[in-house]
């Protein structure tokens, strides 16, 4: 294959008040035209600004201050402005982070795609609007003439995601850089994305420059793998070779901080000490010394090379021999052990959340949204249980009911054995102590003009819990609880790391020693060694404070290294409920393997022999969602009767139920109807 990409000796510097930070120092990386190549390490590590420089897309206090970037040996990074203009996205194209922020809001599809090729080819709106409806098609959106006169408010996250790759194929580029392009997608979606990505770069014989955090992604979609930490390139090698034989440290932690669906027993997750290194100050040494468990004097001062064996390349003076060297548990180190059998904390029977649709001068009702359809379950002190779906199942709003922050429309919540919620039943400022709430994005839910002792110190004082010292005392001990300083407390949200914020959360929802937290995707958004520290922080806490959680989640791997029940949701539904070993083992509902499925797994072989097996298409809507099996639009294993009849619960064991006419495996008994 011929190099269509070399970047050489890249050096990226930002300019702050009175210094400068080198976010990219001395990287190298070359990309084979039709090849994909994964670029992994967590957040700071200097990936996303790679891919910006290459784009020469830094913002205004960045600049390129050293290196070459060749694309079929034109150098862009010595090309004036007006000349990068002609290469950006005819040439090479960007699939960004965000999809919402980066498309015009005012603007209907149709056009937004349309304007690449009108630009570089001066092509007409007619034909400029016929290539965006072709481009929709190659990306597999669902009714695409309808698309091109929407805006992109008017379509869910992976719809929106679709949009921005048709923008980047619309002038056929010969490099695609996808930035993250699935990081806060359901699991069914980011398969799908990650699908078209890989089938579209081989039908165009289109490189690619996959950019994540996510092994298990890597695992499943690249040819090569380079791994930054530090802005700097710490191992290399092709995709399988990589994860047969990890060499550096780095590489070997990222891949042990992710929870695994394939483990057979729920150890404590592996986390990464420590912060990456402040590039604004002078590193003396191997970057990756202060976190790593290996390093010795030598690390502390000598810069360790870039050494290349047979193709795979690594900075370590002290590498190791495979990826089991930091999978293995340590000495000492517990398994996650369930919770004895302790008494019902929470009872919720024939939950339901409507939201009406209303229309006309007088503001009618003329609908509903039916975010919720008829829930029940149960959950003991001490225990967890995962609610999980993809996104507009319900999952958030049922958690919402549970600590009171949404009316019941109709059914019942029962806490410790009281009504705490139903229609018409209004639950004291006492009653809502006890559960309280874990958000997803912590630095929305964090007021920014309030320091953190005033934002953990509020629900004292709202409670009139204890006197001003008390209170100071108390906000110390939460900070200390969830490993923070107590110095963080003079401190306000934006000064911390998205990890350090999900901590502030946490202690927050911990102020009034609940009983009862619910998590809303509380990881989601985080890198995997950061994610690995919050949920064994949670495990820890809750084996201490005897605390009960319902973890809202679509990352099943997640969920299963936290839940002792499952409950998941289709359209408003539990389509199947159970102990969390028999559902994932064993799942009894076509739905339940579709999520399975989808989840990437760290392990390439295994990734590619799993492919081809999600769950298709998109979430119908909770407005008029289908008649008998609300699944059935989706589902492989549908026939007749899935349509005009809806199906019952059936016993698949001791503690697994679900809802289908046609189940993975043989039910018990029959049961009784959703």
């Amino acid at each position: 294959m011929s190099t269509l990409l070399t970047v050489k000796n890249l050096k990226v510097q930002f300019s702050m008040r009175d210094t400068l930070a080198t976010a990219v120092d001395d990287f190298s990386l070359s990309i084979n035209a039709g090849e994909c190549v994964g670029l992994v390490g967590e957040s700071g590590c200097g990936k996303t600004t790679t891919g910006l420089a290459i784009m020469r897309l830094l913002p205004g206090s960045g600049k390129i201050a050293d290196g070459k970037i060749l694309l079929n040996d034109v150098d862009l990074a010595g090309l004036s402005e007006k000349k990068m203009q002609s290469q950006r996205g005819r040439t090479i194209a960007l699939i960004p982070q965000d999809p919402m922020s980066s498309l015009n809001p005012t603007t209907k599809i149709g056009r937004q795609i349309g304007e690449g090729l009108r630009i570089h080819t001066g092509a007409s709106e007619a034909d400029a609007r016929k290539r965006a409806l072709e481009v929709l098609e190659m990306v597999e959106m669902p009714r695409p003439t309808e698309r091109l006169n929407q805006y992109p408010f008017e379509l869910s996250g992976g719809l929106r995601q679709r949009v921005i790759i048709a923008m980047g194929l619309v002038c056929s580029p010969k490099l695609l850089i996808a930035d993250e392009p699935t990081t806060a997608l359901d699991v069914t979606i980011q398969a799908q994305i990650l699908d078209i990505l890989d089938n579209l770069r081989k039908e165009l014989d289109m490189a690619m420059l996959l950019i994540t955090h996510d092994m298990g992604v890597i695992a499943g979609r690249t040819d090569r793998v380079v791994v930054m930490y530090g802005g700097k390139k710490a191992e290399e090698a092709s995709t399988p070779e990589l994860f047969r034989s990890m060499r550096h440290p780095y590489t070997q932690a990222l891949l042990a901080s992710m929870p695994n669906l394939e483990n057979t027993t729920k150890h404590e997750l592996s986390s990464i000490a420590g912060m990456p290194p402040n590039l604004s100050k002078e590193i003396v040494g191997c970057r990756f010394a202060p976190r790593c468990s290996f390093a010795t004097d030598q690390c502390r001062v000598e810069d360790p090379p870039l050494t290349v064996e047979g193709g795979h390349a690594y900075a370590c003076f002290h590498p190791t021999s495979g990826p089991k060297a930091l999978v293995v548990r340590a000495a000492g180190e517990t398994v996650l052990a369930s919770h004895e059998p302790n008494k019902e904390l929470l009872r919720v029977e024939g939950l339901v959340k409507e939201y009406p649709i209303r229309g006309g001068l007088v503001r009618h009702k003329t609908g509903a949204i039916q975010a919720v359809s008829g829930v029940s379950f149960t959950l003991k002190q001490g225990e967890t249980l995962g609610l999980v779906g993809e996104s507009g199942c319900g999952k958030t709003t049922i958690g919402r009911m549970l600590v009171g922050l949404e009316a019941v429309t109709a059914g019942s919540i029962h806490f410790d054995g009281k009504l705490v919620s139903a229609k018409g039943h209004q639950s004291s400022r006492v009653d809502r102590r006890d559960r309280q709430m874990m958000f997803q994005d912590p630095y929305s839910s964090l007021d920014p003009r309030m320091k953190v002792a005033q934002i953990l110190g509020e629900p004292l004082m709202i409670q009139g819990e204890g006197s001003k010292a008390q209170q100071r005392e108390r906000v110390g001990e939460l900070l200390l609880s969830v490993g923070l300083d107590r110095m963080a407390s003079d401190r306000y949200p934006h000064e911390f790391s998205g990890g350090q914020r999900q901590r502030i959360g946490f202690a927050r929802a911990l102020a009034l020693n609940p009983r009862l937290i619910v998590a809303d995707e509380p990881v989601s958004a985080l890198d995997v060694s950061i994610q690995a520290q919050i949920l064994n922080l949670m495990k820890n806490l809750q084996r201490e404070h005897n605390l009960s959680y319902v973890m809202v989640s679509h990352d099943l791997a997640v969920v299963y290294y936290m839940a002792n029940t499952i409950a998941v949701m289709y359209l408003g539904k539990i389509v199947e409920l159970g102990d969390a070993e028999s559902v994932f083992r064993a799942p009894a509902h076509p739905y339940t393997q579709g999520l399975l499925d989808a989840v990437p797994v760290p392990d390439p072989e295994q990734a590619h022999q799993r492919r081809g097996s999600q769950v298709r298409g998109e979430l119908p809507s909770p407005v008029n969602p289908p008649s008998g099996c609300r699944f059935r639009t989706r589902c492989p294993k549908a026939q007749d009767i899935c349509a005009s009849e809806e199906p019952m619960f059936r016993e698949f064991g001791e503690t697994q139920r679900a809802a289908c006419h046609f189940p993975m495996k043989t039910p018990v008994t029959l049961g009784e109807r959703v």
